[in-house]
């Protein structure tokens, strides 16, 4: 049985959705919502999508339609979250789940309501190696973790002429930094740790105070001519975070973010340091796992089927020395969350984020802001 979906949003993440699902098999993208019943048209032409919308509800009335992705700016995800959980759609958001922990807890309740599977795009956690170490902590493979540490660093905001839709609070948050790649850093780590997150030291910078607004088009993540005219724009959110954590077993950690690291494209790195050996990974190498030991030589773990923990080897699809990257990690997250709608699951057992886990992020996010504005240690809510 082909599953019927369909697309809300088609900017910079709609496209790689739609890519990600196409190569399931079982799925077809049956239509696609846009701003405007134009701009849905065209982008529909563009990708070959046979139906149209410009209205979400008119889009949540197509016949069959059986689950929804949700790819729109960060302020409209709560909302359109709830139209389609009230719709009973299946349902799969980008990230972050919405805009305060508050409207988490709400979605979390109506998705339970619904009865629906529901999915958050933390991708991270379905690379072939960060499902190994994750194997291998839960098989006692490490021993007892005591600390974590690592980074998430972009470069493409170093310039004051950079400038987004995440820079506005009314459409990004009252965070940028930390909320944008900050919160992938903190769902993989839990995921691969076992651990939770129950306290955080957070510390913030704004580089530039004030950026350059270009008057004409500018998309996400590329680079175009010289900004000539502009506005100036006053920056409310943060350009570079650290943060102490605290995990609900009594191990350590830290994180750092940032998005003005010359250099740095799109670098999520972590290490796991406990009593039997380390564990790192960097998305930038995303094949190899390096495994530190003190009494016997360091080892970089390719990502090849045969050699990976047998619980998690098929998240490797071909042999080893086949390059497998942040798509093919995509298209383990989507298989796993349609799987689950295929057989009937729930998305509690299903390997992937689901709404809880975008939930339990938001209010991570939302401690480490409380906890820079009053420069303190803030526990993570429940």
């Amino acid at each position: 049985m082909t599953i019927k979906a369909a697309i809300i949003g088609s900017g910079f993440i709609g496209p790689a959705h739609l890519e990600a699902i196409r190569r399931l098999g079982f799925v077809e993208v049956v239509a696609l919502c846009d701003s405007s019943q134009a701009a849905a048209e065209e982008k529909a032409r563009r990708y070959h999508i046979p139906h149209a919308y410009g209205d979400v509800a008119e889009l949540l009335q197509h016949p069959g339609l059986q689950a929804v992705h949700n790819c729109t700016p960060n302020h409209l995800h709560a909302a359109i979250n709830r139209q389609i959980l009230q719709a009973g759609k299946h349902v799969f958001s980008e990230k972050p789940l919405c805009m305060t922990a508050a409207e988490a807890r709400e979605l979390v309740a109506l998705a339970e309501q619904a009865g629906v599977v529901h999915g958050v795009s933390f991708v991270y956690r379905q690379f072939a190696m960060v499902q190994q170490a994750a194997s291998m902590i839960r098989q006692q493979q490490a021993g007892r973790i005591f600390a974590v540490h690592g980074s998430y660093l972009q470069d493409w905001m170093l310039h004051d002429t950079d400038f987004n839709w995440r820079i506005d609070p009314q459409q990004g948050g009252v965070s940028r930094t930390v909320a944008d790649i900050g919160s992938h850093w903190c769902d993989t780590l839990q995921f691969v740790t076992g651990r939770k997150i129950v306290g955080v030291l957070a510390d913030f910078a704004i580089v530039h105070p004030f950026r350059k607004a270009s008057r004409g088009a500018q998309s996400t993540f590329t680079s175009g001519e010289a900004v000539t005219e502009y506005d100036e724009v006053a920056v409310q959110t943060e350009d570079f975070a650290s943060v102490l954590l605290r995990f609900d077993d009594g191990s350590k950690g830290s994180m750092t973010v940032s998005q003005v690291s010359a250099g740095r494209k799109n670098r999520l790195a972590f290490e796991v340091n406990a009593s039997e050996l380390s564990l790192g990974w960097d998305q930038e190498v995303p094949q190899k796992l390096w495994i530190g030991r003190r009494d016997g030589p360091d080892q970089l773990l390719s990502d090849d089927p045969s050699l990976l923990n047998a619980d998690i080897a098929a998240a490797a699809h071909f042999p080893g020395g086949h390059i497998e990257g942040w798509p093919d990690a995509f298209k383990n997250m989507l298989l796993n969350f349609y799987s689950t709608i295929r057989d009937g699951g729930s998305a509690a057992a299903g390997n992937f984020a689901s709404f809880h886990d975008g939930a339990n992020v938001m209010c991570i996010i939302e401690a480490m802001v409380q906890s820079h504005k009053q420069q303190r240690w803030v526990k993570v809510a429940d």
